[in-house]
């Protein structure tokens, strides 16, 4: 059976429009593309709604000093993140998480032998090296530049505030706690007593 002439034209038309149907699928979004730079650079997920929010360690970075520059580079729940640069190259990536949304992440300091500034810390593949505050807060320096020592990344460890860090544990548990408290009701107004009435004098008519 012969096709009609319109329909022949119509099937190379519906052809195209079903492979680009197929590319716009298989073609991944901007957000999925944000997810992959947030994977690659190791940035956990964190979705405990308990999670410390990310602007809450911006206060216990280093500090930029002499040509090495500290500047911010991503900031969302439960994670921030630094570059360390000098003259303008990027040397390394110093962050904080907080592990209470990735156990595993935290789990991996149970056996750890090493320690920086007397917090248990590893080794991450050959450019990575964490430590772990409060059982709880991830601190980790990736080298970006080979010449960036395991070394180099345990001196700028030691230069994040470690002591203000360990008690944001303590004071992120009151203030949940202060918000777990109920409201005061206030006392109910007392009951004005009615005021006690004179009795009532009739005169008597004159005898």
């Amino acid at each position: 059976m012969k096709l009609p002439r319109w329909v022949k034209q119509f099937i190379p038309l519906t052809l195209v429009f079903l492979l680009f149907l197929t590319a716009c699928a298989s073609a991944p979004s901007k957000y999925d593309q944000v997810q992959q730079d947030t994977t690659g650079s190791q940035a956990p997920v964190a979705i405990d709604k308990q999670a410390a929010k990310g602007g809450t360690f911006n206060q216990f970075f280093p500090q930029s000093e002499g040509d090495y520059e500290v500047v911010p580079a991503q900031e969302k729940q439960g994670f921030a993140e630094y570059k360390l640069k000098q003259n303008g190259t990027t040397l390394a990536m110093l962050s904080i998480s907080d592990t209470i949304s990735l156990p595993t992440a935290s789990a991996k300091y149970e056996d750890a032998s090493d320690s920086v500034a007397g917090y248990p810390a590893v080794q991450q593949g050959t450019t990575a090296t964490g430590i772990l505050v409060n059982g709880r807060y991830q601190i980790k320096v990736l080298s970006r530049d080979a010449a960036f020592t395991p070394e180099d990344r345990a001196v700028w460890i030691q230069k994040f505030d470690l002591q203000g860090l360990a008690q944001l544990e303590s004071s992120t548990r009151a203030t949940r706690q202060a918000q777990q408290i109920s409201p005061v009701v206030k006392p109910t107004e007392a009951s004005v007593p009615e005021a006690e009435t004179s009795p009532v004098i009739v005169p008597q008519p004159a005898t």
